[in-house]
Order: C-alpha cells, then structure tokens, then sequence
C-alpha cells in the first residue's frame, strides 16, 4: 500500500506520529507536508497529495490542518477524490463504508493525537460497502 500525506503547520505535530504508524505497518508514505512549525499555505501542500489520489499514484491520502475544512475543500477540488473531514472514528468508518472516502482530512486542533491515531487505523480497516452507495459515488462529479 502506498499513501501520500500533506500537511500544514498545525498538522506537523499529527503527520510524523502518523508516518509513524504507517511505516510501521509497512505502507510506503509519500511526504508532501511541511516538517515546521513556521506558518505556510495548506494548499500547496494538499494539491499534490489530491493530484496523486486523482492519478490513482497512490492508494489513498490523509491531509491534516487546523480545522481540516481547508485542506478538505482544497482537495475536492480534485477529480476521483473523495475527502472527508472527520472527527471520530465512528464518522472515518462511515466516510469508508457509505461513500468510499480516499482521503482522510483531520482536524490537529480539534482532536487528539491518540485519537488522530485511532482515525487513520479505521480508515485503512474499513472497506467501501458498495451496493446503493455505489450509484451515489457515481453522482458526485459534475457534470
């Protein structure tokens, strides 16, 4: 499994603990994200993650923020991605299961680091339902 990750200053913090977890799951992570803490435009850090989950580069992405709805809109800018702003893990499962999420966006000021933890770990365990779901995925893009 490969999974590109971006992040701004808010989300230094959030990001190496999460390339933490990954690499110790054995996923390849590609590092877009700023390593500072000195203020920098979320955008230009979460366009690459979104181009490379659009090109199918990349399994799936995780953008982390300050609020998340930054970086979550700036990626949905994107063809073929599907961010979800989460804050639970219960709202991670259901961004898998019912609307086949390819990119986690998380919210480093609101939620904790354990939870942000919990969150990618759900995120990767849940697989996509399909189904009736799968006819409202398929209305998303504009046409």
């Amino acid at each position: 499994m490969k999974i590109a990750i971006g992040n701004d200053h808010a989300g230094t913090e959030y990001k190496l603990a999460i390339i933490g977890l990954l690499k110790s799951k054995d996923i390849e992570v590609i590092n877009y994200g700023t390593d500072g803490t000195d203020s920098v435009d979320y955008p230009d850090f979460v366009h690459p993650v979104a181009q490379d989950v659009s090109e199918g580069n990349v399994d799936c992405g995780i953008i982390v923020c300050g609020s998340g709805n930054g970086a979550s809109m700036t990626a949905n800018k994107h063809q073929k991605v599907r961010a979800a702003l989460c804050w639970t893990k219960e709202i991670v499962g259901l961004a898998r299961e019912h609307n086949d999420a390819n990119i986690l966006s998380l919210p480093a000021r609101y939620i904790s680091l354990p939870q942000a933890l919990e969150m990618v770990s759900t995120f990767l365990s849940t697989e996509f339902e399909g189904g009736r779901h799968e006819r409202r995925i398929e209305k998303i893009p504009c046409k």
